[in-house]
This record gives C-alpha cells, sequence and structure tokens, in this order.
C-alpha cells in the first residue's frame, strides 16, 4: 500500500480545515506518500495548482475526504466510474458516512497503508431525464433523487411505474428515490424505513403526500423506476444527492435504476452499522 497515491478532498466550510490539512499532508509526505490535492486544498495550501476534482479521483488510488457527508456525496460521484475507495474523516455534525472521528486520524490511515481494513460496498442510482424522447440530463447517486415542487406550487402530480408498469399516480409535495445509505438522509425525515446497506433496494418515499395511503414503498434494487410529472408546474425540479438541481417541465420522465458501479467506502473490521446508528440517531444502550 505504500507506494499508492492519496487524493484529498475538503470543504473549506470547517475552521479546522486548514490546519489539518495541513498536517496530514506533512505526515503522509514525511511517508513518502504520493499526495494529489484537490485545487481546493492546494489553496487553501497556497501551493500552486492543485488537480481538478474529476481529476484527482482518476489518478489517486485512495480519496481521503476531510469534511461531512457532503463532502462524502461529493467524492461519491467522482469516485464512481473507478471505484476508488474512500476514506471519510468526520469534521461536520451527524456523519453517516464519514468512518474516522479527527482524533483517530493517523491512527486509521496507519491502518490502511497496513491493508487492515475492509471495503464496504454501497449500491449508488444512476439517473436519466428523459425530455420528447431525449436525455437532457444525467448523473450518479449515492443517497437519493428528489422530485420536488417549485416553490409557488399547490403540489405536484407524478405517474409512478416499476418495470414499465403503472404503480399510482401521486399528488404530494414531492418524491424521494434513495438507495438503502440514502435511508437515514431526507428519506427517514420524510417517515421512510431505514434499510441496512446490505439490503439491496430502493426505497420511494413521498413527501405531504395529498391521499394518506400512498406510504414509503421499498422495491427490489434491480427494477426500473419511472416517474413522469404530470402535472403543470414552473419551478419543478429534480435533485441529486441534494447538490445538482435540474429543472423539470410537464411530461418529463425520471428514470432511475441501479448503478453498475458501487461506492467503497474504507472501514474498519470492528465498526458496525448498528453501532453507527446507535450513536447517530441517540438509541438506548443494550
Amino acid at each position: 500500500m505504500k507506494s499508492k497515491s492519496i487524493g484529498i478532498l475538503t470543504k473549506p466550510k470547517f475552521p479546522e480545515v486548514k490546519g489539518t490539512l495541513q498536517a496530514v499532508v506533512a505526515w503522509l509526505r514525511g511517508r513518502n506518500i504520493h499526495v494529489l490535492l484537490g485545487q481546493t486544498s492546494a489553496t487553501l495550501l497556497g501551493e500552486e495548482g492543485g488537480y481538478q476534482d474529476a481529476q484527482l479521483s482518476s489518478k489517486a488510488d485512495v480519496l481521503l475526504v476531510l469534511g461531512g457527508d457532503g463532502t462524502m456525496l461529493h467524492a461519491a460521484r467522482l469516485a464512481a466510474e473507478r471505484s476508488t475507495p474512500i476514506l471519510g474523516v468526520n469534521m461536520g455534525g451527524l456523519g453517516f458516512l464519514t468512518e474516522v472521528r479527527l482524533d483517530n486520524l493517523y491512527p486509521s490511515l496507519e491502518r490502511v497503508f497496513a491493508n487492515d481494513y475492509v471495503l464496504d460496498e454501497r449500491l449508488m442510482l444512476r439517473t436519466h431525464i428523459h425530455r420528447q424522447g431525449e436525455t437532457v440530463a444525467q448523473g450518479v447517486v449515492l443517497n437519493d433523487v428528489v422530485i420536488s415542487k417549485g416553490t409557488l406550487a399547490r403540489m405536484i402530480e407524478l405517474k409512478i411505474a416499476i418495470e414499465g408498469r403503472f404503480v399510482t399516480n401521486l399528488r404530494s409535495d414531492g418524491l424521494i428515490v434513495s438507495s438503502p445509505t440514502g435511508s437515514t438522509a431526507y428519506s427517514l425525515s420524510a417517515g421512510g424505513p431505514i434499510i441496512d446497506p446490505a439490503v439491496q433496494s430502493l426505497i420511494l418515499t413521498p413527501v405531504c403526500p395529498h391521499t394518506l395511503t400512498h406510504r414509503p414503498l421499498i422495491v427490489p434494487g434491480n427494477v426500473k423506476v419511472d416517474l413522469t410529472l404530470t402535472s403543470r408546474d414552473d419551478g419543478a425540479m429534480a435533485t441529486l444527492d441534494g447538490q445538482v438541481g435540474v429543472s423539470i417541465t410537464q411530461g418529463d420522465t425520471v428514470t432511475i435504476h441501479t448503478s453498475e458501479n458501487r461506492t467503497r467506502l474504507i472501514r474498519f473490521p470492528e465498526s458496525n452499522y448498528y453501532d453507527v446508528l446507535r450513536e447517530k440517531l441517540k438509541w438506548g444502550d443494550g
């Protein structure tokens, strides 16, 4: 592992990022680890150059993310094609995706170099937005795709089909289609279930449905979901991982299915998904 390169992604909004970045880069270089810096990281350190984020994920053997879950989602989308392993260091708040606490950063890196870790493969969703027979946008997400109404719209209406079969017409403030990883994000706030990431599935969670019998729906991970906007709504959006927004109009269809790519998160054998849930959601001790 020692010959491998580490790409570093940061978000400068966290006050402790600069000091941490300086220290970890010096530590890695002192061990002759090849460090690749994103442009944000290079600017923070006052170094010339820096790779564009997309380049970083294609050149590095491991991505080290200093940030919160938002930075991790960004990294997951960048790393999707090569399935580059990602080690997340939590500098944010809740942090379901970031494996390592800041005070445990260096011991964790030592374990990565010693190959004392496991790769936790997470299902990703591939999205295409079709308009009059043409694809106008596409993307791959780790957490969710959200269809939401415009600020002035009363409700949106969506025709939902699974594997080409009509399921229902949904009138609501929106719909969240999430992966198991995304089940603890927006979907959870909207009343969706928590899904263990090992369960290959998609979750369709309505946001404030007009008909109360519309409940969260869990479907197999290998199906294709088509969502067609049937109402006329100015400002309706499809949002990918809460970070990329695409305007949609009446008649547009958002198609979602499992991506052939996976996000590979570096985990340590003693860490457990249910330990994370218990800690993050403040569940009681046994």
